[in-house]
């Protein structure tokens, strides 16, 4: 099992990367025939090329016949009488190998790639094995992901959730404009289509939602604290009360 690391953009839009492995690779002495060059594998001469060798035993039953493999050639029915000096007579040897990989977009943290045949050489070049690829993605400083969906948030001043505001955003696609409407509470989600992962399953993209922070000022001038006063006086009406418990624009 290998882990490939990404950003969350190349996770979101996928990405070709190459990857240096340690692997085993065809021996290129022999060409996996595992004989030194010139030479060649012979037949058995225990076994006579079957790879088995059958006994007779004694047993309660009486005489009987066993099939057990051949202890010289292993099983193959074949033997190396001058074996591969570069892979030792393995058909193969230890060597690094770059790895293309083409990354598909929407992947997310955690998910495993299956790269059949791209793995270790078999023994006497038999046939390759596979590779199991984890993906691995760093945390980003503004977006997280929820599905599909990419997440972040937006730290609005109160004095701007409550007459509204248009800002301008940076997200995985370039700059985005974002109309945060008069009367923006906190919690609010703003939802801009079409700007989340690229789904690996099926087609199109996840939306980016965005969750309002409304900011209270914790320091006041003193002309601000008496212009918060005013405001206070004209909704002298509005008074704190308890509300559902039921969070607001929770994820």
């Amino acid at each position: 099992l290998l882990r490939v690391d990404l950003s969350i953009a190349e996770a979101v839009f996928g990405v070709n990367k190459s990857l240096t492995i340690d692997t085993a690779v065809l021996c290129q002495d022999c060409n996996g025939t595992c004989c030194k060059p010139g030479t060649y594998v012979k037949t058995c001469d225990i076994c006579r090329g079957s790879g088995q060798i059958q006994r007779q035993v004694q047993s309660f039953m009486g005489m009987m016949m066993t099939t057990s493999p051949c202890g010289s050639c292993r099983g193959t029915g074949e033997v190396i009488p001058d074996p591969c000096v570069g892979c030792r007579g393995q058909g193969r040897v230890r060597a690094k190998r770059d790895l293309d990989l083409d990354i598909p977009a929407g992947v997310a943290d955690g998910m495993r790639l299956h790269l059949a045949g791209q793995g270790e050489v078999g023994f006497a070049g038999g046939p390759s094995g596979d590779i199991y690829l984890e993906v691995s993605v760093a945390a980003h400083a503004i977006f997280g992901r929820d599905g599909d969906d990419l997440i972040a948030s937006l730290e609005v001043p109160v004095a701007d959730a409550a007459l509204g505001f248009d800002a301008v955003i940076e997200t995985l696609d370039g700059e985005s404009k974002v109309e945060v409407k008069g009367g923006a509470q906190h919690g609010d989600i703003i939802t801009l289509k079409g700007l989340g992962a690229s789904k690996i399953r099926g087609k199109g993209r996840g939306d980016l939602r965005i969750e309002i922070k409304v900011l209270t000022p914790t320091r006041l001038e003193k002309k601000q604290a008496e212009l918060f006063k005013q405001i206070r006086e004209l909704h002298r009406e509005d008074k704190p009360r308890l509300g559902s418990r039921r969070v607001r624009g929770r994820f």
